[in-house]
């Protein structure tokens, strides 16, 4: 199984899954609102789920491929930039 930046890939069905951890809900929120706006300009909607400082992502394969395809490994890395992004908590 490939992985790439924390991103772990899984078959049965064929994903991407990631954890990020948060210091407080309020950076969570933040980040979860940019996640949102980054599905909207991709088109793309993974599965989410959260909590008050994490989030869990899931990035399936589209239904006709058998590998995870460049559309879902560019969104990855562009949620990994939005992390890599956020300035230093105070």
């Amino acid at each position: 199984m490939a992985e790439n930046a924390g991103w772990k890939e899984r078959k049965n069905p064929l994903r991407l899954e990631r954890r990020y951890e948060f210091a407080s809900y309020e950076k969570l929120r933040e980040f979860l609102d940019k996640a949102a706006d980054l599905s909207r300009e991709t088109g793309l909607y993974p599965n989410i789920g959260f909590g008050k400082t994490y989030a869990s992502f899931v990035i399936y394969a589209d239904d006709d491929n058998h590998d995870i395809g460049s559309m879902q490994w560019a969104f990855a890395r562009k949620l990994d930039e939005l992390i890599e992004h956020e300035p230093e908590s105070r």
